[in-house]
């Protein structure tokens, strides 16, 4: 079962969100408020890691970014 990302909504303007790791099926809708405190949250989009190849010599690299494109970053 994945490891989610959630945030509090704060009410009042300038108060820092609360950030939790929830577990959830990938088939589950994100929740909206959060199950034990019923406060307002939002699922965070977290980086992921992905794996590069080099087409000539067969070695791979794992490289992170906050968009899982790799170190270079996305290119369009």
């Amino acid at each position: 079962m994945p490891t989610y990302v959630y945030e509090t909504i704060p009410r009042k303007k300038g108060a820092t969100p609360k950030r939790y790791e929830i577990k959830q099926s990938i088939k589950d809708a994100a929740f909206t408020k959060h199950p034990e405190t019923g406060e307002p949250i939002k699922r965070i989009i977290a980086g992921g890691m992905g794996v590069l190849t080099s087409p000539s010599g067969g070695q791979s690299h794992s490289h992170t970014s906050s968009c899982g494109c790799g170190a270079g970053g996305c290119r369009v």
